[in-house]
């Protein structure tokens, strides 16, 4: 059914979001291939397995309500994480992009044998809430809980961090400082610490998007490998830092790669899909779109 597939679509859309809305952060403002994003949404899907482990040996009469816990818990740690990546690591790598991508691949394969080492190997699974489970029927079609509640909180963080972005002090100097780094310096911004609360701001909702993905299945070390392409894509396809592009590129994306799929196959839905981008990106490189900056050159 048609309502199906958008809501396939819109669901798919709503993930990609979530994934790639942090590195659209990230990537926008500083320019720095993190190829750990994905090791850092690990990060909090393995917060969520924990704190669920905890609530299930030591409050199991509440067990229900550790996802509400895991949330918040797994932006915190990814953000911690993210804001150590950046004063150890990525703040002497500015402006060489080509060691930044082989320096955050390095840290992507020592987060997953870390996990490797405190996990295991094997996937583990996290039992979603009770409160999740089952789904609305409206007009033939059923709606699960849970693509239903990761799309309010894709729109939930989203609104949020529009307004963080838009209406208080710092989230003004992050725009200062993607569209004119030096004319932002110059006026008094510091700009290594706005690059190193930003980048832990993306980190931590790379973290939020580990957490939701527990909802879809197993998790295991090798999690943010399957979506960093899908995230990267998303973001260049809606114009490197523009929020709102990266929007449109996400539900774009989703419900493109929904309709093809459900014609052909997902084999070659994805290559469908690539050429469709490729073509795209011939005709207005700068994606969906551009970043306006008052840079001179």
């Amino acid at each position: 059914m048609l309502i199906d597939q958008l809501f396939n679509g819109l669901s798919v859309g709503s993930i990609l979001l979530l994934i790639a809305i942090g590195l659209a952060i990230t990537f926008g403002l500083m320019g720095v291939i993190n190829m750990a994003h994905g090791e850092l949404m690990m990060v909090g899907a393995y917060t969520t397995y924990v704190i669920q482990q905890i609530f299930a040996h030591h409050a199991p009469q509440s067990a229900g309500m550790y996802f509400v816990i895991a949330i918040p818990s797994s932006f915190l740690i990814a953000a911690l994480f993210g804001w150590g990546l950046e004063k150890s690591l990525i703040r002497h790598l500015y402006h060489r992009p080509l060691d930044s991508l082989l320096a955050t691949w390095g840290i992507s394969l020592i987060l997953q044998q870390t996990a490797r080492l405190i996990f295991g190997a094997p996937n583990v699974a996290v039992v979603p809430p009770s409160w999740l489970d089952g789904g609305i029927r409206l007009f033939g079609a059923v709606f699960p809980y849970k693509r239903l509640f990761i799309l309010c909180l894709v729109l939930a963080i989203v609104f949020f961090l529009y307004m963080y972005l838009t209406r208080t002090r710092a989230g003004r100097r992050i725009q200062a400082v993607t569209m004119n780094r030096p004319m932002a310096a110059c006026l008094g911004i510091a700009t290594q610490k706005v690059d190193a609360y930003s980048f832990a701001i993306g980190s931590g909702l790379a973290g939020v998007a580990g957490c939701a993905l527990t909802l879809l299945g197993p998790i295991g070390p090798t999690i943010g490998t399957y979506y960093i392409v899908d995230a990267f894509m998303v973001v260049i396809l809606g114009g490197v830092g523009k929020l709102a592009g990266t929007l449109l590129g996400a539900f774009g994306l989703g419900l493109i790669s929904t309709f093809v799929e459900y014609s052909t196959s997902a084999t070659i839905a994805k290559v469908i899909v690539f050429v469709l981008i490729i073509a795209f990106l011939q005709w207005k490189p700068s994606g969906l779109l551009s970043l306006r900056t008052r840079s001179l050159d």
